[in-house]
């Protein structure tokens, strides 16, 4: 019997073979979803848990769904560079990028980036909780790496799949193309929830609100605009960020618990889901309903024409949807503004349930109001000069 051997494929055959690797979602994408799903619903569990139980110990079930998701991200990247420096055949070799002797597609460099940013936010979160005792703030300079490495892994997420769709065709590209949207409705999420301190409900009829509302989310609403052909896009993100935390609000309560640190001065028998979600899906309609008018207008005008319908129509739809959030209409299971963290005190407006007067003078909030306007519009020229590089991403 003779001896098997196999015979150098042509060079018209491996092109094919890397055309059919490139027809199926790889594994190294679905656990960059993974991650970003679990680091999301990780973090908002672990709000809820702050807000009803306190400062537990390091390894909560919440934190450990977070870390767990840089150590996925990071691993499956990782593994991706090292197999496309070293395998000279890899059918991403010539779409990769190279950096530092390594190789591999840009996202996996973000994203392992993100990974790693994620797990030496760890110790330093460890170290500051022990440090400064009880810690309910957002902004604290840990949260603040931890942030950065979550938003690292989605935009590394992000540029995967954008590398490969912008290569892909038929059913592939149309799969690609639901996996940017979803991972679209987290990066909104974590640019606008990372400013959640400032921007709850006692808030909503100053001209801070509106001004950091414009600074964190035009830029997502006008990146779809570009980036994805489907013709109600911002919409569908907006709408899946709005089902996203309306699932948080209408499950995290099912669940009993109970506050571990004084002093409590609201009694809390069940975990305390976030707030109500802005009404983004009101300028994401809106700017839907732009986006054909003014498809061969210039990057400046369309800047101009989203950033300001932008605000007007998050103005419209906010400022009057925040008088039935204070009103006792909303304090139910549905809208859950009857769910107050144990810390807060009674006396806060807040837990009043009355408008904080951040502006002192109707001067004062008109110049905020002109300069959300403006930051919207900046924020939206960033957001549709960004979109242009991704359509033209390949690696």
């Amino acid at each position: 019997m003779s001896q098997g051997f196999t015979l150098p494929l042509r060079p018209e055959i491996q092109g094919l073979s890397r055309v059919l690797e490139a027809t199926t979602v790889r594994w190294y994408i679905w656990c960059c979803l993974a991650a970003v799903t679990c680091s999301s619903v990780g973090v908002i569990w672990d709000i809820s848990w702050h807000k009803t139980i306190g400062r537990d110990s390091f390894w909560t079930p919440a934190h450990v769904l977070i870390y767990f998701s840089g150590i996925l991200a990071g691993i499956a990247c990782g593994y991706l560079i090292i197999s496309t420096t070293y395998d000279r055949d890899s059918p991403l070799r010539p779409s990769s990028v190279r950096l530092w002797g390594f190789r591999g597609p840009l996202g996996a460099f973000i994203c392992a980036w993100g990974g790693i940013a994620m797990l030496t936010s760890a110790p330093f979160d460890d170290w500051w909780h022990n440090a400064y005792g009880l810690d309910v703030k957002v902004l604290s300079p840990p949260h603040m790496l931890l942030t950065l490495g979550l938003i690292g892994i989605r935009i590394g997420a992000l540029t995967l799949i954008l590398s490969q769709m912008n290569r892909a065709i038929g059913q592939f590209a149309e799969t690609l193309h639901w996996m940017l949207l979803y991972l679209f409705v987290f990066l909104a999420a974590i640019t606008v929830g990372a400013l959640q301190e400032f921007t709850i409900r006692n808030y909503m009829h100053s001209g801070q609100f509106y001004l950091l509302v414009s600074i964190a989310a035009p830029i997502w609403l006008a990146v779809v605009s570009v980036v994805s052909s489907k013709r109600w896009a911002c919409t569908i993100v907006a709408a899946m960020y709005t089902s996203l935390f309306l699932l948080f609000i209408w499950i995290l309560p099912l669940f009993p618990a109970e506050p571990k640190l004084g002093p409590v001065f609201f009694p809390v028998k069940q975990m305390i889901p976030p707030d109500f979600p802005l009404l983004l899906i009101a300028p994401a309609f809106a700017l839907d309903l732009l986006r054909p008018v003014i498809r061969n207008w210039s990057k400046q005008l369309k800047a101009a024409a989203m950033g300001a319908l932008f605000l007007a129509s998050f103005v419209a739809a906010q400022w009057p949807f925040a008088y039935f959030l204070m009103s006792p209409l909303a304090r139910n299971a549905v809208f859950g503004t009857h769910y107050i963290p144990y810390f807060v005190n009674p006396e806060t407006d807040y837990a009043r349930y009355v408008f904080t007067a951040l502006e002192s003078s109707g001067l004062q909030f008109s110049i905020r109001i002109a300069a959300a306007a403006i930051a919207a519009i900046a924020t939206s020229y960033a957001g549709l000069s960004w979109g242009a590089w991704m359509r033209r991403l390949r690696r």
